[in-house]
C-alpha cells in the first residue's frame, strides 16, 4: 500500500497542512506558525478516506486533523527546538542535529550513563555539551544499546507496504497491546469499523496514557474493553494465549521480545490467519527505541529556520502511523491467510518526505487574531487543533478481564 501515488501540487499540501492543526504547532514561541515540509497532512487525508471506504462509510474522519488533536486536549504549543509536550529537544552534534527525549522516570539516569555523568538534577546542559563533541552515529549506537529514545536527525528509507484487499472489520476481534497514541488510534478507528476491541494491559505496565489528558484518553479507549493480566502467572499467561488465539487482529507498540516473553507466538499466530500489527520506531529488527517526537525528527520531518531546526507538530510519527496501521488493518490476503505488518514509524514519516534538501520555510502572516497562509491560489487560515468527541466511557483498568477471558473459553479463577 503506498502511502502516495500522485505528488499533490504545492498549494493542496499547504492547504493540507493548513488545516490539519500542526501548522499552529511547529516555528518558535515567539515566532510565527511555519509549514512542515513534505506531505504528511496530505497523506494522512488520503489514508483517512481510503479507509471510510474500506469500512463501508462507517468510518468517518478528518486525517489531517487527527495528526494534531492531542494538543486540543493537553493545550501543548509550538516550542521551536523542544517539543510541544516540553519533553524531547533538537540539540546539535559535531556533525549535525540530534533529536533527545526525557519522557521516562529512567531517562535521566540513562542519559547519565550516556554522558558518563550524574544527570538527576536538570539533564540537558551537560547532555548538550556531550552531543556537541561527538558524532551523530555515536549517539546513535549508544542509545540504542541503553535503550533511549535518542537519535541523529537522518533520514531513513521511506517504508512503502504492498496493496492488499479492502475488508471490513465489523464484529472483529483486535486485541490491542499498545500504549500511549499510536497503535491505540489504530484501534479506535477499527473500533469505529464495527470491531471488538480488548486493550490489553499488565500490572506492572500499565499505558502510561491514562496519566495524561483524561479526555484524550477517552476519546481513543471509550467503547473498548479493558483487560489487565500479570504473564508472571501462569494462568493469567494461559489467559495472553487465549486472547492471541482468538483475536482476528493483534496490535502491539514495543520491540518484538515484549511479548515473546509473554509466551506469545506472532508466527504461530499469522500462520492460523491471525493480521498482526507490530508498530516499532524502526522496525522488528532494529531495537531502536522511540516516541513520536523523536522518531519524527529523526526522519527529518523538521523544519529549518536560521536558528537550526524546529519540531513539527506534536509527537506527529504516532497519529500518522496510527493511520498507517489501521488502514492495513483494513485489508487482507484474498485467500484468508494471515499477515505481519511490520510497521515503522521512521519509516512511515520518511514516506512523506521530498528527496533531496528542504524548500525554505513557509511562514504564516498575522491576520486578527489568527494567522494567514498565502499560496497561489489565495489565502488559506492557519487552524488550531480541535478536539472530536465519542460517545461512551473509556473502561477503567481491568474492569472487564473476568468477561472477556470468559469468552474466549478460559474459565474463572
Amino acid at each position: 500500500m503506498p502511502h502516495h501515488r500522485a505528488r499533490p501540487a504545492a498549494s493542496d499540501r499547504v492547504a493540507d497542512w493548513a488545516a490539519s492543526g500542526v501548522v499552529a504547532l511547529t516555528g518558535r514561541a515567539d515566532g510565527p506558525p511555519l509549514v512542515p515540509p513534505g506531505r504528511a497532512a496530505t497523506v494522512a487525508r488520503e489514508l483517512a478516506e481510503r479507509i471510510g471506504r474500506a469500512s463501508g462509510g462507517r468510518v468517518r474522519v478528518d486525517g489531517p486533523r487527527l495528526l494534531s488533536e492531542r494538543a486540543a486536549f493537553t493545550g501543548h504549543t509550538r516550542g521551536g527546538a523542544v517539543s510541544a509536550g516540553g519533553r524531547c529537544r533538537l540539540l546539535p552534534t559535531s556533525d549535525g542535529w540530534a533529536t533527545v527525549s526525557c519522557a521516562r522516570p529512567d531517562d535521566p539516569l540513562l542519559l547519565g550513563a550516556l554522558v558518563g555523568a550524574d544527570l538527576t538534577g536538570d539533564p540537558w546542559p551537560a547532555l548538550a555539551a556531550w552531543l556537541r563533541a561527538h558524532l551523530g552515529a555515536e549517539l546513535a549506537e549508544r542509545a540504542t544499546l541503553l535503550g533511549l529514545a535518542a537519535a541523529p536527525v537522518d533520514p531513513p528509507p521511506p517504508q512503502v507496504f504492498p496493496d492488499l484487499p479492502p475488508r471490513s472489520v465489523e464484529g472483529l476481534l483486535v486485541v490491542d497491546f499498545s500504549a500511549l497514541w499510536a497503535g491505540p488510534l489504530c484501534a479506535h478507528l477499527l473500533g469505529l469499523g464495527g470491531a471488538q476491541v480488548v486493550k490489553v494491559e499488565t500490572p506492572t505496565r500499565p499505558d502510561g496514557a491514562r496519566l495524561g489528558s483524561p479526555g484524550f484518553y477517552r476519546l481513543l479507549h471509550a467503547g473498548h474493553r479493558s483487560v489487565v493480566l500479570d504473564p508472571s502467572l501462569p494462568a493469567d499467561r494461559a489467559g495472553l494465549a487465549a486472547l492471541v488465539h482468538a483475536a482476528d487482529i493483534v496490535i502491539e507498540a514495543s520491540r518484538p521480545r515484549a511479548l515473546a516473553g509473554f509466551g506469545l507466538d506472532m508466527q504461530a499466530a499469522v500462520a492460523a490467519g491471525t493480521t498482526w500489527i507490530s508498530i516499532t520506531a524502526a522496525g522488528r529488527s532494529s531495537q531502536r527505541v522511540g516516541f513520536g517526537d523523536d522518531v519524527a525528527a529523526a526522519a527529518g520531518l523538521v523544519v529549518y529556520d536560521a536558528a537550526g531546526p524546529v519540531f513539527c507538530g506534536d509527537a506527529i510519527a504516532d497519529p500518522l502511523t496510527g493511520l498507517t496501521a489501521a488502514a492495513l488493518a483494513l485489508t487482507a490476503p484474498a485467500d484468508g491467510s494471515g499477515v505481519l505488518w511490520d510497521v515503522a514509524m521512521a519509516g512511515v514519516v520518511a514516506a512523506t518526505l521530498d528527496a533531496g534538501p528542504s524548500a525554505p520555510a513557509v511562514a504564516a502572516r498575522p491576520e486578527g487574531s489568527g494567522w494567514m497562509l498565502d499560496t497561489p491560489t489565495g489565502p488559506v487560515p492557519v487552524a488550531v487543533p480541535q478536539r472530536r468527541t465519542v460517545a461512551g466511557a473509556a473502561p477503567a483498568a481491568g474492569a472487564d478481564t473476568a468477561a472477556v477471558l470468559a469468552a474466549v473459553g478460559v474459565p474463572a479463577q
